[in-house]
């Protein structure tokens, strides 16, 4: 015989039944019980699963209906409530099984009707969720009961045209969006989760998108969709070979799983690329490793991680090979795709440098020290300012026309014939304004000789050293002139220009 436990009301209820006022003794307290029906013990439980159920304790009313169930399997009702105890655990799956096994045992259940579509619906099996509201409108043609899904079901078959035509365009910002309003009319749907987050690998949002493969792989760990995901997120942050090991296990899965196969494809021969260029670049086969870099390029332009390595690897080829516009060209491209790439804004910066572009010199030193504030890059900044200052000073060499290397004699030879060229009383019967600028000229190639004949100002000068301003305020390119000519030989002291 089966021994029922009792409850406390219906201790309660059997201690209420004497109107005697009597000592009980232990003994008093046990009763007889009289074995209930299954049928009858099966009702208990669901009425107390319904009383759990309205309180919101859905695990506690769960159990009790699995009990009731368990006694009467061929209730429909108890599936029923069930059914809809999973659907307030957000467990769709096991609500859809138990309505339609209601609805095997009971093909006429209304209710279990209503369940499959709302089931189908939060799943996103549109098809299903047609059928089921269907069937109801059959049984009952004026129920009202499934208006919501009714309009929720056109509104997500158009959210599908939608995505799918965004997604067929690579406007995978506005698949993303609209799969999010997908997402609230069908929160469980699996299909949508994992295309969003295909999409936001697309985006570079690559650890939202390994997030939801995750979790989905929790529910499902042979999804090989998921596991395609997670190979694609491996693959767009650089990991090339766990990304083929995913996509192959994708493919061990579901061996007609196309991306797999075309990301599979892509993942190698980028991999095979990528590692023929370095080692041509190794070998010094510079202009060799520039063509595969350019070919590697054009793979995926969605792969930024990867591009902005192939890109710094192509600048650091143009700067072997001479080319340094086309090098800061694509460590441009590098920064706009990765702003915190310091290898390539060290590099952007060196070629500035090289082109004597002091002040993006400096720039770029300046940001890099922000992303990094190393001693080295604390000393190629201050280098760069000290270009940047002496580029600001007249350049005394190109104003005589001679070499920095050049020799005394050379830098004699070259003011001779600089200040003979732009003496002002060459130039009297000239405009105001010519004169003006040759006068300019004049005193300029003074200046440039009295620095670079005098070895400590010269030393000083090519030092980067600013010349004393005193030494520089009592300058008079007149002076200077007639003390040459007289110092070269005395003969050209009283000379005259031929007009």
């Amino acid at each position: 015989m089966d021994v029922i436990e009792i409850s406390d009301s219906e201790r309660e209820e059997i201690s209420s039944s004497s109107d005697m006022e009597v000592e009980m003794t232990e003994v008093d307290e046990i009763e007889q019980i009289v074995p209930k029906d299954t049928a009858t013990i099966a009702e208990e439980k669901k009425k107390l699963g319904n009383d759990q159920y309205k309180a919101q304790n859905y695990q506690n009313a769960l159990k009790l209906y699995s009990d009731a169930i368990s006694l009467c399997p061929d209730s429909a009702a108890y599936y029923g409530n069930r059914a809809a105890c999973y659907m307030m655990l957000l467990n769709y799956n096991s609500a859809l099984t138990d309505a339609r096994h209601a609805i095997r045992l009971d093909p006429s259940f209304e209710k279990a009707y209503v369940r499959v579509a709302k089931c189908c619906l939060a799943l996103g099996d549109i098809i299903g969720a047609e059928q089921a509201i269907k069937t109801v409108l059959e049984l009952e043609p004026q129920s009202p009961a499934l208006t919501n899904e009714q309009q929720s079901v056109q509104k997500l078959r158009q959210l599908e045209t939608t995505v799918q035509n965004n997604y067929d365009t690579q406007a995978y910002r506005n698949v993303v969006f609209y799969l999010d309003s997908a997402l609230k009319i069908a929160p469980a749907c699996l299909r949508y989760r994992l295309l969003k987050a295909e999409c936001l690998a697309y985006l570079g949002r690559c650890d939202e998108a390994l997030d939801i493969a995750v979790g989905v792989m929790k529910l499902d760990s042979t999804s090989a969709d998921a596991i395609y995901v997670r190979g694609l997120c491996l693959y767009y942050t650089d990991n090339l070979e766990k990304g083929i090991l995913h996509f192959e296990r994708a493919l061990q899965l579901d061996p007609d799983h196309q991306k797999s196969k075309r990301m599979r494809s892509k993942c190698k021969q980028l991999k095979e690329m990528k590692e023929n260029g370095n080692m041509l670049f190794k070998s010094g086969r510079y202009r060799e490793a520039h063509v595969v870099y350019t070919d590697a390029l054009k793979i995926d332009e969605n792969n930024k991680d990867m591009n902005s390595k192939l890109l710094y690897n192509r600048a650091l080829v143009n700067t072997r090979i001479g080319s340094l516009r086309e090098a800061i060209l694509d460590c441009n491209r590098v920064l706009e795709l990765n702003a915190q790439y310091l290898k390539a804004l060290l590099l952007r910066a060196r070629c500035h440098n090289d082109l004597e572009k002091f002040e993006e010199a400096v720039a770029d030193y300046e940001t890099a020290l922000q992303l990094e504030k190393t001693p080295e890059i604390k000393r190629l900044l201050r280098d760069a300012k000290f270009a940047l200052k002496k580029s600001k000073r007249k350049d005394y060499y190109k104003i005589l026309g001679v070499a920095r290397n050049a020799t005394e004699d050379e830098i004699k030879k070259a003011y001779r014939k600089k200040a003979l060229v732009h003496h002002p009383d060459r130039h009297a019967n000239s405009s105001a304004e010519d004169r003006k600028d040759e006068e300019l000229k004049f005193k300029e190639i003074g200046e440039a000789y009295a620095i670079l004949s005098d070895a400590r100002k010269k030393n000083r000068y090519d030092s980067g050293h600013d010349i004393e301003e005193q030494e520089q305020a009592d300058f008079d390119p007149n002076q200077m002139f007639r003390s040459f000519f007289q110092f070269s030989g005395g003969r050209n002291a009283s000379f005259n220009f031929d007009y």
